[in-house]
């Protein structure tokens, strides 16, 4: 759900000044999203978006630069850390387990990563699958993930 609104948030803004975050949560209701105010803030500081000065003192979003590669690998490390419990594999499917209610922002993470093996994710309470291109890659994705999750100490 969390990348389906963001998804959307970025085509809003791309189609449509959108000055504040009531416009904005306007817009996503009238696509069929229930947000609140908080949840919004969180995707425009999760998608790095920023206020672009108009005409007659008006300002709206617009995606942001990019954020680094660092601070991507570092926030995925993070959730490895936190909430990663056990992995296996399957020909080109990675299989990733998490506490109850960690998959979501896990499976987020590694999409926005944008590793170039992986093409996508499904994530639910606690399961993950990733599905990797090409099939022999799959072994040095799942190594990626395991260094990703040592355990600090």
């Amino acid at each position: 759900m969390k990348t389906s609104r963001q998804r959307k948030i970025l085509e809003i803004i791309s189609k449509q000044a959108v000055e504040t975050q009531e416009d904005l949560a306007s817009a996503l209701k009238k696509s069929g999203f229930k947000v609140t105010q908080a949840t919004i803030s969180r995707d425009i500081k999760e998608l790095g978006l920023i206020k672009i000065p108009a005409e007659n003192n008006a300002s709206y979003y617009s995606p942001g630069i990019e954020r680094p590669v660092s601070r991507i690998e570092g926030h995925l490390k993070r959730l490895f850390r936190d909430s990663v419990v056990s992995m296996d594999s399957s020909e080109n499917l990675i299989i990733i387990k998490t506490h109850p209610g960690g998959a979501q922002a896990v499976a987020s993470a590694i999409d926005q990563a944008g590793w170039q093996e992986i093409i996508g994710t499904v994530g639910g309470d606690d399961t993950i699958l990733v599905i990797v291109k090409p099939k022999r890659a799959t072994a040095d994705v799942l190594n990626r993930f395991e260094e990703l999750n040592l355990k600090k100490g």
